[in-house]
């Protein structure tokens, strides 16, 4: 399953149809930032649907685009991390995973 916008809008308490479009782009934005921070879909085919990755990924997803909603303006008296710890520790977690199915991959010559 895909992270959608529905999902996001209720993770955020977010009534209504206002920031749509730009919680669609965090959305977006933050799946591109994930996927390549863990590797593509050509390595491993299918990887970002398997069972056990599809849960961590969807999360991850969603609490980046979260902390690109809750910190879109550029002006702030915090410190803001460039990627949050959840979304590091996934991130981590995934790339584990990428690289032992890349690995069987390899050493099998497909999937």
């Amino acid at each position: 399953m895909a992270a959608d916008l529905e999902t996001l809008k209720s993770s955020l308490r977010i009534d209504g149809d206002d920031d749509d479009e730009l919680l669609k782009g965090y959305l977006s934005a933050a799946t591109s930032y994930i996927k390549q921070a863990i590797g593509d879909e050509n390595g491993v085919t299918g990887f970002y649907e398997m069972e056990d990755v599809d849960d961590l990924f969807e999360t991850a997803v969603y609490a980046l685009a979260g902390s690109y909603w809750y910190y879109r303006t550029s002006i702030t008296s915090n410190t803001v991390n460039p990627v949050d710890l959840v979304v590091d520790s996934i991130i981590g977690q995934l790339r584990g995973l990428y690289s032992q199915k890349q690995d069987e991959v390899d050493d099998n010559g497909d999937q």
